[in-house]
């Protein structure tokens, strides 16, 4: 449905303009099904021609179904569920009786790095500002005990602050660190997971017989893991031990600029439960995070995982100053072998979950500004002599590399399927980063470009 803004007040030059109601009432569907030329003349149609503010475009385009979708929560109970074709002029308010209030979510985050704080963060605003969630927001934090002494959850639940994954930033006075994962998931009918991907099996394994039967879950985590029958996303990993539906969030998400508020986007995938995906949109979504969804629980946990073998690759190129055209062919080439390894695995994974924020958009700003590219950038500085473990020692302060360990389970998956030769950039990114190869080889893939075409219809192989 489209609806044109007949009228608007200008506003000289405020920080943020939140006056508009939405031209595309589109909460739940993909944004980057929208179209921006539209957007555009129907503004320059509707609206005085003296908007100056960059703020206006955003706030217009993207935020206006989050504030929409927080009236919905807050105000009334609905008619029929909030989808595509839902228009608030058709919202009924219904009188409710106090027995018939639905049952509140509590929600509790599993992790509590540099991505784990941040969601805590999103989601504690959320849950104060919406009736159907619980206020308090549980966070389980592995115990450290601190140069000072102290262990680290006192000291977050003192100061209501990450001092070591995310200092200065107060995550809200609702959020609970609990060292005892078990206590801290007891009451919690949404689970939202944020560890590095290496650790997942194991507490997954801690938490059987120990979470409500009702639970959801929501990986917000990039890797898989690789046995002997085969890959295995970390949603598929939750759900098959625990017994839970999983959903996965992912997009260009760097934590430390979503923690100052600065305007993102992110996309969570799920399988069959529109629903429960409405339901994680509403928790995560603010107005400077912006959320949509789509049916591809595998296409977005690819994405989230891929990116960072990417990021390497990019990273190498920095680091030998090969220059900004090098790099953009490696975040292309890049891209088109994320696709063919994606649809190699789950021939389901649908091609336009590839210019979603978990896609084309977490590819650009991980190969830009991630811990993956820092890194990898440093070990090509080093000519390939100081190995991973101890830069990321160095330089991420206790945070987890993903990328490296992503690389060679690829490289598994590749060999033992014999496919190698195929997926040239994924490939020389393991060799290099195991030793193999130099950095400087990165570009070297190019003598095996012209298989790639193979990869069009890699879907059939197995």
């Amino acid at each position: 449905m489209t609806r044109i803004v007949t009228h608007a007040t200008c506003l000289p030059s405020p920080p943020k303009i939140n006056l508009l109601l939405p031209l595309f009432y589109s909460p739940f569907p993909s944004y980057s099904s929208l179209p921006l030329l539209h957007l555009s003349l129907s503004l320059s149609l509707s609206l005085c021609n003296t908007i100056t503010h960059p703020h206006f475009i955003l706030e217009s385009f993207f935020m206006a179904p989050s504030m929409e979708s927080q009236q919905q929560d807050q105000q009334s109970p609905l008619v029929g569920p909030i989808n595509g074709n839902a228009s608030v002029n058709n919202i009924i308010p219904v009188a409710v009786a106090d027995d018939e209030v639905p049952q509140k979510s509590r929600v509790t985050v599993v992790g509590s790095g540099n991505w784990g704080s941040v969601a805590a963060k999103l989601i504690a605003s959320n849950t104060l500002n919406f009736n159907s969630f619980h206020d308090e927001v549980r966070m389980w934090v592995f115990e450290e005990t601190l140069p000072s002494g102290e262990k680290l959850s006192e000291v977050i639940n003192r100061t209501n602050e990450n001092v070591k994954y995310l200092p200065g930033i107060k995550l809200g006075k609702n959020v609970v660190a609990d060292p005892d994962l078990e206590h801290a998931v007891r009451d919690a009918n949404m689970l939202v997971f944020v560890t590095p991907h290496q650790f997942m099996e194991g507490i997954c394994k801690r938490l059987v017989g120990k979470i409500r039967k009702d639970a959801q879950a929501i990986s917000l985590i990039k890797g898989m893991e690789v046995k002997r029958e085969g890959p295995c996303m970390i949603s598929t990993l939750i759900s098959e031990i625990l017994g839970i539906n999983c959903c996965v969030l992912c997009g260009a998400n760097i934590a430390n600029e979503i923690a100052v508020e600065k305007f993102s986007e992110a996309t969570v995938g799920y399988r069959e439960n529109k629903e429960i995906a409405e339901k994680w949109v509403r928790l995560f979504n603010t107005p400077y995070f912006m959320v949509s969804a789509v049916q591809d629980v595998e296409g977005v946990e690819l994405c989230g995982t891929l990116k960072n073998v990417v990021a390497l690759a990019a990273g190498f190129v920095d680091g030998l100053d090969m220059g900004n055209n090098t790099k953009a062919a490696i975040m292309r080439i890049g891209l088109r072998e994320m696709k063919a390894f994606s649809k190699l695995l789950f021939p389901s994974v649908k091609d336009n979950t590839f210019f979603e924020s978990c896609g084309v958009a977490d590819l650009i700003t991980t190969c830009l500004g991630g811990r993956n590219r820092k890194c990898a950038d440093a070990f090509a500085r080093n000519g390939g002599k100081r190995s991973f473990d101890e830069l990321e020692a160095e330089m991420l302060q206790g945070q987890k590399l993903q990328g490296v360990s992503t690389a060679k389970e690829v490289y598994e998956v590749l060999s033992h399927r014999g496919l190698l030769q195929l997926f040239p950039l994924f490939s020389t990114v393991h060799e290099i980063c195991s030793g193999r190869l130099a950095p400087s080889a990165i570009v070297e893939y190019t003598e095996h470009s012209a298989r790639l075409p193979l990869l069009e219809g890699s879907a059939h192989l197995n």
